[in-house]
């Protein structure tokens, strides 16, 4: 009985873990979800990847100088059902980003949901308006 006892013990740690981390991860709480910001700058680098897809870009701040913003969006998969590729931003591409900031004033913002039902953030690339 003792021999079985501890790998059921074992799963049973694991998934409670697992389930707990993955809680934790999909909190929205460190953005300020009441007010959006536009950050407007140039991309540096664009990945495109799980858990979630990014977008970096240097902009302005009031005083003119440069600061690296990273916005992050929802999965792949997600995001292409609202018409996201791969290609979707490259390095040098010119952006306006609208997203809600992290609360601690952080250059980090959040695009908030994904599915095709969600409210659509405004974004510019290069001039033409993709959302």
């Amino acid at each position: 009985m003792r021999n079985k006892l501890a790998p059921v013990s074992f799963a049973v740690v694991g998934l409670l873990a697992v389930a707990v981390s993955l809680f934790a991860h999909h909190g929205n709480a460190s953005y300020d979800t009441s007010k959006t910001v536009t950050v407007k700058g140039t991309v540096t680098d664009y990945i495109w990847s799980n858990p979630h897809v990014f977008v970096k870009l240097d902009a302005k701040d009031d005083s003119g100088n440069s600061v690296h913003w990273i916005v992050e969006g929802q999965n792949p998969v997600s995001m292409m059902a609202i018409g996201w590729t791969k290609n979707t931003f490259k390095p040098g591409d010119e952006v306006e980003i609208e997203a809600m900031q992290a609360k601690n004033g952080n250059p980090v913002a959040f695009l908030g949901g994904a599915s095709p039902t969600a409210p659509r953030r405004r974004i510019v690339i290069n001039g033409k308006q993709f959302q």
